[in-house]
């Protein structure tokens, strides 16, 4: 195992002992892809009320609905949303956007299966509703959430825009080894290759949690693209909610406005993102061995693992690395920032030595700083060090680290989510 001490971008300087400020009132904490309880392997409480509850316990003002395709799940966003103006939908004060995430399994030209997961954003339910009518001769929509498609990807693009021009479709979490754009498994090598003549229709991706924006700058060919981060959640927690977002400066909170960050980038501030080495497919490695290395060493090694023989899982930075032109640290003209943060329950837990989310010492401290400074986020990125040394001096110390990209991780590989490293000790937030 090794552990990672590569310099991380953060808040930068300043901000440690700045508070207040950071996200400002034009601002929107906005979190695309999440889904619900029709959804396999989620939360039964990933319902309207549970989502929106904990989304704005986060700090989340925007949120997708997840989903908007199942038949189920529909028929209560009708019911239950409140239209909020310009396309956009509001429930308990939290404005919510149609979306749904597809899997779409299809054979290549080259004889390849392909199976890719899209992020759908709609501008409107009937239009969601218009797209599933069209979708379900692919696939049994009512069957999961996020159903499975044998559509393949240009085709996708053509059915969701010949419903409305406006949908939006992003590749999501275009880095897992399984089921996404770029996936040393199952993927591509270019955005062209997936969607053919439809690519110039993608305007945005999805990092996922084992990458984020500066290991894509290494890549030139996607300097064109808009680089999202989601959490893709299937709980309702606020560990799981948010744990990866975007900030958006929208002049008017409504589509129109959406879609000129979706699809220009205008008012993409900066994206929020969870250190990459914590994301279970960061490293290469074989889990059933309790085997991981960087991409070099793997290579080396032609990708077989040093002690059974059988090939590793290919970790999300050496994919990068086989595909990139470009060095580490490179930044395109006009990038946004990103911010590095990590679960503010899994930092107090880290610094607790508390093994669950939800134990009273835990809850407690939660309780007391977002009661205090608004939400979690307010925390993470704007409370004062000198007032969180007040609830707990090595929370603070650890906030501190994180903002000043001082925090080192044992990376995740094959499943396995990455460590956090506290002196001689490491924690690992994987229970719910």
């Amino acid at each position: 195992m090794g552990v990672s001490t590569r310099g991380t971008r953060g808040l930068g300087e300043g901000y440690a002992e700045q508070g207040g400020g950071f996200i400002q009132e034009d601002d929107y904490i906005v979190d695309l892809h999440l889904h619900s309880r029709y959804s396999r392997a989620t939360s039964e409480f990933m319902n309207l009320q549970g989502i929106t509850r904990n989304s704005k316990l986060k700090g989340l003002r925007l949120i997708g609905s997840g989903d908007a395709l199942h038949p189920a799940w529909l028929k209560e966003l009708k019911a239950s949303l409140r239209p909020a103006g310009g396309g956009l939908y509001e429930y308990d004060d939290v404005l919510v956007v149609p979306t749904a995430e597809v899997s779409t399994v299809f054979v290549s030209d080259a004889g390849v299966t392909h199976k890719i997961h899209h992020l759908l954003v709609f501008p409107t339910i009937s239009a969601a509703e218009a797209l599933a009518e069209k979708l379900g001769r692919y696939g049994d929509l009512a069957s999961d959430g996020r159903p499975t498609l044998n559509v393949d990807a240009p085709t996708l693009v053509d059915e969701a825009q010949s419903v409305d021009p406006h949908i939006v479709v992003i590749p999501a979490h275009i880095w897992t080894p399984w089921f996404s754009l770029f996936g040393s498994n199952s993927g591509f090598n270019s955005v062209e290759e997936c969607y053919a003549d439809r690519s110039d229709r993608i305007h945005s991706l999805e990092t996922g949690l084992s990458s984020d924006p500066e290991m894509n700058w290494m890549i030139s060919r996607l300097d064109r693209f808009n680089l999202l981060s989601n959490s893709d959640a299937h709980s309702h927690h606020p560990w799981r909610l948010g744990r990866e977002a975007n900030v958006f400066t929208l002049k008017q909170a409504d589509y129109e406005h959406l879609l000129e960050v979706l699809v220009r980038g205008e008012g993409l501030k900066l994206t929020l993102e969870v250190p990459p080495e914590f994301g279970k497919y960061h490293w290469t490695g074989h889990r059933s061995c309790g085997v991981s290395m960087p991409p070099e060493e793997a290579l080396k090694r032609g990708n077989v693992c040093p002690v059974c023989g059988r090939r590793m899982t290919v970790g999300v930075e050496q994919r990068v690395y086989e595909l990139a032109d470009r060095p580490r640290g490179s930044r395109p003209n006009g990038k946004p920032p990103f911010i590095r943060v990590l679960p503010l329950h899994e930092l107090i837990m880290a610094t607790t030595s508390s093994n669950t989310y939800t134990s009273k010492r835990v809850r407690d401290i939660y309780q007391a700083l977002t009661t205090k400074y608004g939400n979690e986020y307010r925390v993470l990125l704007d409370a004062p060090i000198s007032g969180l040394e007040a609830f707990n001096p090595q929370l603070a110390r650890l906030i501190d680290d994180m903002r000043s990209n001082r925090l080192r991780v044992e990376p995740g590989y094959d499943g396995v989510y990455g460590k956090l490293i506290l002196g001689d000790t490491s924690f690992s937030p994987e229970a719910d």
